[in-house]
């Protein structure tokens, strides 16, 4: 009797310490996951940081300031001539 009692115990805490592991397994796929998305977000927004940061560079400039001028305030240079596109 003593015998089966044991053989029992031992089964139970097998079937727990394989079921423990199979919820960890689940769980870390989880984490990877999340960390996998997490990079993803950070690759992102480097890479606009890295334009922000150009644009910041191009804002002194002139040929910035020229195109800005020319695109959204309609201004253009003394003696420079306008080409009017009427097919648009």
């Amino acid at each position: 009797m003593k015998k089966i009692l044991k053989y029992i115990f031992i089964i139970l805490i097998t079937i727990y310490v394989v079921h423990i592991f199979i919820v960890q397994q689940g769980t870390l796929n989880s984490y990877t996951t999340e960390s996998k998305e997490y990079q993803s977000q950070i690759e992102s927004a480097k890479e606009e940081q890295e334009e922000l940061n150009q644009t910041i560079q191009d804002l002194n400039s002139t040929e910035y300031i020229e195109d800005e001028a020319r695109e959204k305030l309609d201004m253009y240079l003394p003696n420079e001539r306008v080409y009017i596109d009427i097919t648009k």
